[in-house]
């Protein structure tokens, strides 16, 4: 059964939705005569489509391979019953992990209807990409995911199609399915979670993959020609600024088309909270994380988009940080920082 939290619907999506999408318009705001600092999503994308494009997130009914059924239990140790929903899905639409699949397709076009509404008021979008971003959204039969993906696609004439998933979850037969709806005028993105190249520290966070089966799933969707994007959380327990490099590392040799930086945000539902209610763990300041970010920056080949470099959670759900600053304050002072330092994206690795 649906879970049904009676709330304005509309007021949600206009609330929340503006989290999801705020990368579009604070990353890199340089003025038209100074050079970029990093090169940031949202001028890829007016770059490539010449207008106003912005992702609506939809959660489609999925779960994880280490939940329970309904998709409220079990998982990585900072996931929380919404698996990374958009923050302007959560509270005005329900959860539905066990829901049929009519129940799913309709739930499917009723979030890319008020998506694309809002956007299309507040910030005169002129085009969308479709996101199925909630916790695992290639888990699942081929035939379901197929209904799914053409039931989105056939709501608007999306830009692309982008689908979050785990290593664990791809394969084969699903890189193929997906692969068929790229053309030379669609793109096709697949992210991918990695969160962090340390084997101990996603045993640590009940990942439930290693890094060789992230690598494996990586040249899957390299080899199919599809877009492949990549998940990191900076800050992890055990993690400081040597483990982070290190995994920056990695990332820098795989190359990926674009990635994506998390903070660590701890839902109050999740097993992290527990820790850092018992005094187990710390968290990064907003300070030490943008250091992160600026060293990571430094080492990463500059074509890489920068999709991401904050985390987005409602303060009704956010257990820790208890506070967190806006993202374009962050972004502000991130951008600051590179300038007084003269540093760039890719600094460390194209030298000239």
């Amino acid at each position: 059964m649906w879970r049904q939290r009676p709330q304005n619907i509309l007021a949600i999506v206009s609330e929340c939705i503006v989290l999801c999408n705020r990368d579009f318009t604070v990353q890199n705001q340089e003025t038209s005569s100074t050079p970029p600092l990093f090169r940031s999503y949202s001028s890829y994308l007016r770059g490539k489509y010449g207008e106003t494009t912005y992702r609506i997130g939809v959660d489609a009914g999925f779960s994880c391979p280490h939940r329970s059924t309904d998709g409220l239990e079990g998982g990585c140790f900072f996931c929380d019953e919404y698996g990374s929903r958009s923050a302007y899905q959560r509270g005005g639409m329900p959860i539905h992990r066990a829901s049929t699949m009519p129940q799913r397709l309709a739930s499917v076009r009723e979030q890319i209807e008020h998506g694309a509404a809002f956007l299309q008021k507040r910030y005169g979008a002129d085009s969308f990409i479709l996101y199925y971003q909630a916790f695992s959204s290639t888990f699942g039969a081929i035939h379901d995911l197929r209904r799914l993906y053409d039931h989105g696609l056939a709501a608007l004439p999306f830009r692309e199609l982008v689908v979050s998933t785990r290593p664990d979850c791809l394969d084969g037969d699903i890189v193929a399915l997906l692969k068929s709806y790229r053309s030379e005028t669609f793109d096709v993105w697949i992210e991918l979670g990695l969160q962090t190249a340390s084997d101990g520290t996603l045993v640590r966070i009940n990942r439930g993959h290693t890094v060789s089966q992230f690598e494996s799933a990586y040249n899957l969707i390299r080899s199919a020609r599809l877009k492949a994007a990549v998940h990191l959380v900076f800050g992890l327990p055990g993690e400081g600024m040597r483990e982070i490099m290190n995994t920056v590392s990695f990332i820098s040799q795989l190359h990926p088309h674009g990635l994506k930086i998390h903070d660590l945000h701890v839902p109050k539902n999740s097993v992290l909270f527990s820790e850092l209610c018992g005094g187990e763990l710390s968290l990064a300041t907003r300070d030490r994380h943008i250091e992160y970010v600026i060293s990571a920056l430094e080492r990463l080949p500059s074509d890489i988009i920068m999709m991401r470099f904050t985390c987005d959670t409602p303060d009704r759900t956010r257990g820790f940080p208890r506070r967190v600053s806006s993202k374009a304050k962050i972004y502000d002072e991130l951008q600051s920082r590179m300038r007084r330092r003269e540093t760039w994206q890719g600094r460390l690795v194209n030298p000239y």
